[in-house]
């Protein structure tokens, strides 16, 4: 099976049942809604729609919130776009007014604080590039590099600067509420610069996980602390690359994930992994390369934005994907360069126990390991340690079963309560079964507490167990 996970973002190409259900079957795992669009009636409307169709489907997916974050935009300009042109003179300002072709306006009040002379300005993902040559006032005038189309409300970047802005917006924090209320699985908080901003968007989403969204320099110079007051990380080299530049992102991709294995959290590599998708049926040689290398990286799952959001080939995409990551892990896995079972920082008796059982699966070529949980966690540590078989991630909570979409190798499976090691191993073997996860004769490992599945709280009591499918 397939162990990395798939991320797709849902948007006008994709949020109807139907299409939701074709996703799902396709390899979706995980449904990201991208509160930099839409309003909270959209939001909720494509939340109850991921719901119903997963359990129509009788699958588990998990589903993510992902908040705007202090996005720098430009204003409004003359008629919704104009063309400017390379060498001409213009403004940006933080006055407000309408732009033209001498002046734009943006959202961002204290830039001419701080910007200088020489340093680049970006709009609209880089495809056109301003250079500062002096600041007046509210007005920074530039010189345009590179001209094109500039339509209203593009983003604007400033490489290589520290704003003075919270990664939690007054937006971010009523979306926040918003999502939590919905019953979201998991947040995105974007532009996060340092561990504090971790820690104030904790204090308000509780007990649902926070993925640190890693595209700023300043989240790259504090990767360790921020990774630390995460529950995982996402790669987002799309504004990464626009603020670092493009040529540091793969050296840098590969550090953030190998440093986020080692904390035993999941990793999330996003942005345009399958971008020609948008408009073609098939990938680019390059596109099949970018995938299959972010698996080799240690990757947990990869992320699809405007290829499912508002491409034409939406399900084409994530079955392409899907294939993609089959074929890389089942290469990795015949020359040992994935799974292979390493000890995380800050351990303890569970990680001791999910070590060694990933060490067995190797060792006795186990076709699953099945493992009870009330919280996910002990699946989590599991999943980190890359096991050479599947992983049966058993719960009775819904929420946990939805959270397990996310881990790299699992398959969340409903469990019903059990009393004692012999119904545990009993209803293990039935599952799997059930599922065509193991048939007569395969081996399998059962990691289970002493009361149930759903026990984790006498760590003393935990158990495992190698069984022989009858």
């Amino acid at each position: 099976m397939r162990h990395a996970k798939i991320v797709c973002t849902l948007g006008p190409a994709s949020s109807s049942l139907e299409n939701v259900k074709a996703l799902i079957q396709a390899g979706m795992n995980v449904a990201r809604l991208n509160f930099s669009h839409s309003d909270h009636a959209l939001h909720r409307k494509v939340y109850d729609t991921v719901r119903q169709a997963a359990r129509e489907l009788n699958q588990s997916v998990a589903i993510l919130a992902d908040l705007c974050g202090p996005k720098i935009r430009i204003g409004d300009v003359e008629g919704g776009e104009i063309t400017i042109e390379k060498g001409q003179t213009i403004k940006i300002t933080s006055r407000e007014l309408l732009g033209n072709k001498t002046v734009i306006s943006t959202n961002f009040k204290e830039l001419p604080k701080n910007v200088k002379p020489g340093l680049p300005l970006l709009i609209d993902d880089g495809n056109i590039e301003l250079i500062v040559r002096n600041v007046v006032g509210e007005d920074i005038e530039c010189e345009v590099r590179v001209g094109g189309l500039v339509k209203n409300h593009k983003g604007l970047n400033i490489p290589f600067v520290k704003l003075p802005i919270p990664a939690l917006t007054e937006k971010d924090k009523k979306d926040l509420v918003f999502a939590k209320e919905l019953g979201v699985d998991y947040f995105a908080l974007s532009f996060v610069q340092s561990p504090e901003d971790i820690k104030e968007a904790k204090a308000l989403a509780g007990d649902i996980p926070i993925i640190a969204k890693m595209e700023k320099p300043s989240a790259i110079e504090h990767m360790e602390a921020i990774i630390e007051a995460a529950d995982g990380i996402m790669v987002a080299r799309g504004d990464l690359a626009l603020e670092v530049g493009a040529e540091k992102v793969p050296s840098i991709q590969k550090k953030l994930i190998r440093e986020t294995n080692n904390r035993g959290k999941p990793v999330v590599v996003a942005t345009q992994m399958l971008e020609s998708m948008i408009q073609n049926p098939h990938p680019t040689r390059a596109e099949v390369s970018d995938v299959a290398n972010a698996v080799l990286d240690g990757a947990d799952a990869l992320m699809l934005s405007a290829e499912t959001a508002v491409g034409k080939y939406p399900v084409d995409a994530v079955k392409t994907m899907a294939c993609v990551i089959s074929e890389a892990e089942k290469n990795a896995c015949s020359t040992g360069v994935l799974f292979k079972p390493e000890k995380i920082k800050d351990g303890g008796f569970r990680q001791a126990i999910t070590h060694a059982t990933a060490a067995l699966t190797i060792d006795l070529n186990l076709k699953a390991v099945v493992v009870g949980s009330g919280s996910g966690k002990s699946v989590a540590l599991l999943s980190t340690y890359r096991p050479h078989t599947i992983i049966a991630g058993f719960s009775l909570y819904e929420k946990v079963l939805n959270r397990m979409a996310l881990y790299w190798g699992v398959i969340p499976i409903k469990a019903e309560f059990v009393k004692d090691i012999e119904a545990t191993m009993a209803l293990a073997e039935k599952k799997l079964k059930a599922h065509d996860l193991a048939s007569k004769g395969d081996e399998i490992a059962v990691i289970s507490g002493y009361a149930s599945f759903g026990d984790w709280s006498a760590l003393e009591s935990v158990a495992v167990r190698l069984w022989r499918v009858q």
